[in-house]
């Protein structure tokens, strides 16, 4: 991820930060900076950023003996003679800066931020497809990756660092972009990647349980996501869901613009599922006196959720229901997020990213009525995260799915016994789960195990094509495996020449 960001004009940080302490100078100018001592060049200004394992004031010696001439920190450091700018929250003024030396680029453009626990990713797509159904250009920031308008490139967060997020809204700005739908993750907002961003528009899907390893709490992690209306224009609209109960409380507490969106809790603009199968679903969206029907391939209430966080947005641009509604119709799927694999097996296959207990059970939930046979559920949990979670996960696939298959998500740097023994405590009869920890093996003993009339749901890991162990990246694709599973077991039968 780059770490560094430049500009010939140059910015004073007297004029950017105002409220900012000056030593040994009485402006700086910024052509170029750089928060990685490592990367330091002659000229930059060094940017020591706090992190929670690490901290870049440790480095400013390192930084200047490789050329950096100028800081950036939170706190004067020692007997340094650098011309230093002292500032309350460093990470927000990096923010700005690297917005500033790429020209303001957010500037040039309509800017859409979304935000909660689950939804981003399948928001953020319907967003860009009403958009574009509208007539306009929209760049994409999320988990999926990174469009300028033009190039697609992969995404290492789900918000980029400062400079990356910066270099991004440059290209889309260059590209003839009109908007741009950015997804902000709890840690970006914490860490105010998008510091310098005016967004027009801020949703907020859904506040549940997840990130307490990096939040602490509960309570941390809902102000967290409560900060996101703090990056609106004052005349910027929050979408806030009125169904979810933290966001409930959000839009009571919320004293500009907003529009609410929901199935059950009174609010601006409503859903009325009308039908649902396994491949599709219909609903009635209604705003004010208009209502219109839309048939989406995205199936389940959450996707009703997703859809009416989007066509609040487009409403909030002036765009008609029936243009919302055909943008909606436009997207059929969304990589990773119930994804449906079929090879024309007799029995249902998803993928899904679901890796909370709250997404489990709204996936299992969302496939249970449309099920005639058994749910089979194939998850694990992550390593190296929120650790309270496992248990809740063991207990919500355990309530919902007929039999469990516990295998390997992203183990990263622990022991995949241990974690899978933390899910485990989760289940009332632990000894009924197959605890599989290859996730190849788990993939396809579940498959076998499937007949017809059932549905495999492989979740944790959606689009993601590796798994993390230890600090090697593994290719690993949960939809690729499945599908050649699928063809090679029953290559030649009636089934496969079926698909």
């Amino acid at each position: 991820m780059p770490s560094r960001t430049s500009s010939t004009p140059g910015q004073s940080l007297r004029d950017l930060l105002p409220e900012a302490r000056f030593l040994g100078a009485c402006d700086i100018r910024v052509t170029s900076c750089c928060s990685d001592s490592r990367h330091s060049r002659p000229g930059d200004l060094f940017v020591a950023l706090p992190g929670s394992s690490d901290d870049g004031h440790r480095y400013v010696s390192d930084a200047a003996s490789r050329g950096a001439t100028a800081l950036l920190v939170q706190r004067a450091v020692g007997q340094c003679k650098l011309p230093t700018c002292v500032v309350s929250d460093v990470n927000a003024a990096y923010g700005k800066l690297c917005q500033a030396l790429a020209g303001n680029p957010a500037r040039q453009l309509k800017m859409i931020g979304l935000t909660g626990t689950n939804g981003k990713t399948t928001t953020s797509l319907l967003v860009a497809s009403i958009l574009n159904a509208a007539g306009m250009s929209a760049g994409l920031i999320g988990t999926l990756g990174n469009f300028d308008g033009v190039d697609f490139g992969p995404a290492k967060l789900t918000t980029p660092t400062a400079p990356e997020l910066a270099q991004w809204l440059a290209r889309m700005s260059a590209n003839g972009c009109t908007h741009a739908v950015v997804e902000i993750s709890s840690h970006a907002i914490s860490q105010s990647r998008v510091a310098g961003i005016d967004f027009d528009v801020v949703g907020i899907s859904n506040v549940r349980h997840d990130h307490l390893d990096y939040h602490g709490t509960l309570a941390e992690y809902r102000r967290a996501k409560r900060r996101a209306l703090d990056f609106l224009t004052p005349e910027g609209v929050a979408v806030l869901n009125a169904d979810d109960a933290v966001c409930a409380e959000f839009l009571e507490e919320h004293h500009a613009p907003a529009l609410s969106v929901g199935i059950d809790a009174p609010c601006e603009i409503s859903a009325s599922p009308v039908e649902q199968f396994i491949s599709e679903q219909t609903f009635l969206l209604s705003a004010g006196d208009e209502t219109v029907p839309v048939r989406t391939h995205l199936i389940g209430r959450h996707n009703i959720y997703n859809c009416l966080m989007a066509a609040a947005t487009g409403i909030s641009y002036g765009i008609d229901l029936a243009t919302i509604a055909y943008g909606i119709e436009k997207l059929d799927k969304v990589p990773g997020r119930l994804e449906r694999i079929e090879c024309g097996q007799p029995f249902s296959v998803f993928v899904d990213y679901a890796h909370t207990a709250e997404a489990l059970a709204v996936t299992l939930d969302t496939l249970r009525p449309l099920v005639s046979g058994r749910l089979i559920c194939v998850f694990g949990a992550g390593g190296d995260r929120d650790q309270q979670k496992r248990p809740k996960m063991g207990g919500a696939v355990e309530n919902r799915a007929e039999v469990t298959y516990l295998t390997n998500d992203n183990p990263r740097h622990e022991d995949p016994e241990f974690i899978a023994s933390g899910v485990l405590l989760g289940f009332m009869n632990p000894s009924e789960v197959h605890v599989v920890l290859d996730r190849a093996e788990a993939i396809a003993r579940a498959l076998d195990d499937a007949q017809p009339g059932d549905c495999v749901l492989i979740a944790g890991k959606g689009h993601e094509d590796y798994q993390v162990v230890g600090d090697k990246r593994l290719y690993f694709d949960d939809r690729a495996f499945a599908r050649q599973w699928l063809y090679e077991q029953h290559s030649g039968t009636e089934f496969s020449r079926a698909a």
